[in-house]
């Protein structure tokens, strides 16, 4: 029998898909791992158990789906928006923004639906954001102060419009002039509409009529209209030379937006799915195309995509050029060359894949934009590449299928400290993504947050991530769980990575966790929003029997002055099978036994380690010298393990920590025996 010691120096490779059991061959088998769950891969190699979620606070309406959204007002003052049904709230500095007295939670209304959040695209820029969806008009969500928001509709100036008049059918005016309730008659409902003349849901819509514009404020009959005039249309008197706005009611609103060379990009009517709507350059609300005047560099723009199919936008990103999605391909919108703007005589869209796009909006990482393919299962980086001379959008899920089985509903990029792209998965689990492309780290990992919901796992229906004033950016979800019998959607966000290796009450491996830090005691209370729930406890930095919440309190075995009480949950990594031992080619199938294993640790207490989860081991970190009642320093080095594998044929080694404690696998050294007859 063949005796060997082999090395799994990195974890790089993520978790791959129960297809790739057989593919010993690939150069990311031996890093990758076949469970990675609530752990993270770091670009350096290591897998660290996920840091727990503190709770915040209740969404307002737990029997309703709400939607996270990031806010960043300065480098320095970020927020998290919980939309809801008809509703925002507003998040800051790890709490709930409050006002009133007594204080409740400061809201504001807004028209979005529950069924409508997760269609919503937008794009800011400094303390105004701009809010699309097609059921609604354009809005702009401005800030003024910590309690002073504003949802506004976009007061368009002078377009967009669709295509000019080319029927036999005119308007005339009871009034050129600007001013209210002027009436706007048209000889017949052709080119109205589809032919079916003016409709209540007009109501709102831009009209130009000769030189001027206004703005219809009543419908009288298919041919009659109220209109305000904002610019004055010259003449009163019949003519052919009209046009009718491309956002309303009956045409649908623009779906996604986004910010290009000083311009505010909007695109996809319901009647214009394939048309992207340019500003005028350094004025986002102003649309004018200059219809009939000498058309200038800077006025706004109208294009629509041409296809053989309809292909509906489904997302633009701007990166070194517009990159657009729609439901059949990715586009690039560029002013010709890399360094020419694009003007009204000089834009050009050219078609760089066929993969078509997800209606969620994608995200620009660093010279890539990654986006959900259509079916929501795949994940592609979209990216320039020199030796085509255009963009290529490789599959990110292809070693991975299986993680996205479910579908994605939502990404999210935390840049820092580890370049992690989220995904909330349709199925409630939380995807996470290490990519860092420079270094070939390409690493998914899978995290289930602690608690049920009726008789399965936590739910996690949003994600969303904002910069701090900390070295990193803080990542922000909504977890569904069944607390105490009822259904409740709580928003927490997920501690920093980063703890205080000299403190081991910094500690933060629970979920929905809230903490305690003074006078020593033994009764804590404020625990209503686990009402009936079994938490774990991490007492003056040790560790302490669970205890079920009762009345909104616990009652402690010994009394603690910094306390951490919240919902366990389970960091696990089961390796790919060992190829490694045999005299005679590959030992895989081959009977063999792991007599020993040696773990790399970084700051790390407490880690069980064995062949299979019925068999672990739990390595001793305490000594006779530490006392019960109190935590113990870190750990980093290597810890020896007589394994308890017997002969098989697979050879897994699995990693596993329950207690709130912090674990970091640099590296696994297993010695083994391989039978090779």
């Amino acid at each position: 029998m063949a005796r060997v010691a082999v090395q799994l120096t990195n974890f790089t490779g993520g978790e791959l898909s129960p297809r790739l059991d057989g593919r010993n061959d690939l150069q990311k088998y031996p890093t990758g791992c076949k469970t990675l769950e609530n752990m993270i891969v770091f670009p350096h190699g290591s897998a660290a158990r996920r840091s727990g979620t503190q709770f915040v606070a209740e969404v307002k309406d737990s029997t309703k789906e709400t939607r996270l959204i990031p806010f960043e007002f300065s480098t320095t003052q970020t927020y998290i928006l919980e939309f809801g049904n008809e509703y925002i709230r507003f998040y800051k500095d790890d709490g709930q923004i409050l006002s009133g007295s007594p204080a409740v939670a400061y809201e504001i209304s807004s028209p979005y639906l529950e069924a409508e959040l997760f269609d919503i695209k937008f794009a800011q820029s400094a303390d105004v954001m701009y809010i699309c969806h097609p059921n609604h008009a354009a809005r702009k969500l401005a800030r003024t102060g910590h309690t002073s928001w504003s949802l506004t509709e976009v007061d368009f100036t002078d377009g967009p419009y669709m295509d000019d008049n080319i029927t036999s059918t005119t308007f005339s005016t009871s009034a050129h002039t600007v001013g209210n309730n002027r009436t706007l008659t048209a000889s017949s409902t052709t080119g109205i509409n589809s032919n079916t003349g003016f409709q209540t849901t007009d109501i709102g819509r831009l009209v130009r009529f000769r030189s001027g514009y206004g703005r219809i404020t009543a419908r009288t009959s298919t041919t009659v209209v109220k209109v305000k005039i904002l610019e004055d249309m010259g003449s009163s008197s019949s003519s052919t030379n009209w046009s009718l706005g491309s956002f309303s009611d009956t045409t649908g609103h623009p779906s996604c937006v986004t910010f290009f060379e000083q311009r505010l990009v909007f695109a996809a009517t319901l009647s214009q799915p394939q048309t992207i709507f340019f500003s005028k350059s350094g004025d986002y609300e102003n649309m004018d195309e200059n219809r009939g005047g000498t058309i200038a560099d800077d006025d706004a723009i109208i294009y629509t995509i041409a296809s053989n199919q309809v292909n509906a936008i489904r997302f633009m990103t701007a990166t070194r050029t517009l990159i657009i999605g729609t439901a059949g391909g990715e586009f690039a919108v560029s002013g010709g060359g890399t360094d020419n703007s694009i003007t009204p005589t000089n834009i050009l869209i050219k078609k760089q894949s066929n993969n078509g796009a997800a209606n969620v909006d994608a995200l620009a990482v660093g010279n890539a934009t990654i986006f959900l393919q259509r079916a929501k299962r795949k994940l592609r980086e979209l990216a320039y590449n020199f030796d085509v001379d255009g963009y290529v959008a490789p599959d990110l899920t292809i070693l991975a299928e299986h993680i996205s089985e479910t579908g994605f509903k939502q990404l999210s990029y935390q840049q820092e400290p580890n370049q992690i792209i989220w995904c909330s998965r349709n199925d409630g689990q939380l995807v996470g993504l290490t990519y860092q492309r420079e270094q070939q780290v390409v690493a998914f990992h899978r995290h289930i947050f602690g608690g049920t919901f009726g008789s399965g796992n936590a739910v996690c229906e949003s994600v969303a991530t904002i910069p701090t004033d900390d070295s990193e950016y803080q990542t922000w979800v909504i977890v569904k769980r069944t607390i105490n019998g009822a259904t409740k959607r709580y928003v927490e966000y997920i501690h920093q990575y980063d703890f205080d290796e000299t403190d081991d009450t910094s500690f933060n491996f629970l979920d929905s966790q809230l903490s305690y830090s003074g006078s020593p005691v033994t009764t804590l209370s404020g625990l209503s929003h686990l009402e009936g729930q079994t938490v774990s406890i991490l007492a003056d930095g040790a560790t302490h029997p669970d205890k079920v919440v009762s009345s909104g309190e616990i009652t402690l075995d010994r009394s603690a002055s910094k306390v951490k009480i919240g919902l366990s949950y389970t960091s696990l990594l089961q390796t790919m099978r060992i190829d490694a031992g045999a005299q005679n080619g590959t030992s895989q199938s081959k009977t063999k036994r792991i007599y020993e294993i040696t773990a790399r640790l970084y700051e790390s207490i407490g880690v069980e380690i064995g062949p299979d989860l019925d068999n672990m081991e739990r390595i001793p970190f305490r000594s006779s010298a530490n006392a019960m009642d109190s935590g113990i320093n870190v750990f980093t080095g290597d810890k020896e393990i007589e394994f308890r594998g017997n002969y098989e044929t697979d050879g897994f080694i699995f990693v596993r920590q329950n207690q709130p404690l912090p674990l970091t696998i640099l590296s696994l050294y297993p010695k083994l025996q391989t039978n090779d007859g």
